[in-house]
């Protein structure tokens, strides 16, 4: 089955997403963004979808509309958006529920969640990513089955208090441990080190969690209960006092587990 889609943003999710959707065959109609020049973006890289910067698709050849902007611009462009009859509009969040579309006019509303970092200009192999799903209406529910499955196979009926979970583990597993990396660039950088020598190491620690559990892969001064390196790596952070509090924190927590 194949659908005609208009996607309403023009950042990193919309730039990865709408080819993915032209290439699994679907129809990308128009692409929406408040900056016309930021929906151009979009559409020079699609086959012949129009970017728009007017929210009025009453007239739109599209069955769904993506909204995939951030969160916080959700409720007000569901609001603001004028839908054809018989239109489903979904959004990308992980964060936001299915409720905050309720009062669109949309005929049907529902999730479509890629559970993946986007980075505009960055490759992504879509085939790899997870969607998690949501709506209340079953046959709606399935048109968004087959739509994530023609880009991913892997498709997922996920309810929005548990979305959230996975959100909130999602911002620990890629979020704050990527701000971990860059702590330690910083840490090299003002020791007048080359950074690529602790590339191999988390290659390896990323690696060796995902295959044995993150629990098992567990190593450090703070696992071995090793309180004289932890001392001295704490003083040596006092330059900087919230680098310092978050060093305390995690290998307390790590003892801790």
């Amino acid at each position: 089955m194949k659908f005609k889609i208009a996607i309403l943003g023009a950042g990193n999710v919309a730039w990865h997403l709408a080819p993915a959707l032209e290439d699994a065959g679907h129809e990308i109609t128009e692409v929406y963004a408040r900056d016309l020049k930021k929906a151009q973006e979009i559409t020079e890289r699609l086959y012949a979808a129009d970017p728009t910067d007017n929210l009025d698709f009453s007239e739109s050849k599209a069955e769904i509309f993506i909204l995939a902007v951030k969160d916080s611009a959700i409720p007000e462009l569901a609001d603001e958006v004028i839908l054809p009859d018989d239109s489903i509009l979904v959004h990308t969040s992980g964060a936001m529920p299915l409720d905050v579309l309720g009062y669109s006019s949309a005929s049907y509303i529902g999730i479509l969640y890629p559970l993946q970092s986007f980075t505009r200009g960055k490759k992504m192999e879509m085939d790899e990513v997870p969607f998690l799903l949501e709506s209340e209406d079953q046959q709606v529910l399935q048109k968004l089955k087959k739509l994530a499955k023609s880009i991913s196979p892997l498709a997922y009926t996920i309810k929005s208090k548990d979305r959230r979970a996975i959100h909130v583990a999602a911002v620990f597993a890629s979020n704050f441990s990527n701000h971990m990396i860059r702590i330690a660039e910083e840490i090299m950088r003002r020791q007048g080190l080359d950074f690529e020598m602790l590339k191999p190491l988390i290659i390896e620690t990323i690696s060796k969690s995902l295959q044995i559990g993150a629990k098992n892969a567990q190593t450090g001064p703070a696992i071995r209960e090793d309180y004289e390196t932890l001392e001295e790596h704490h003083k040596f952070l006092s330059y900087n006092e919230s680098i310092a509090e978050i060093y305390r924190l995690v290998s307390q927590d790590i003892l801790d587990s």
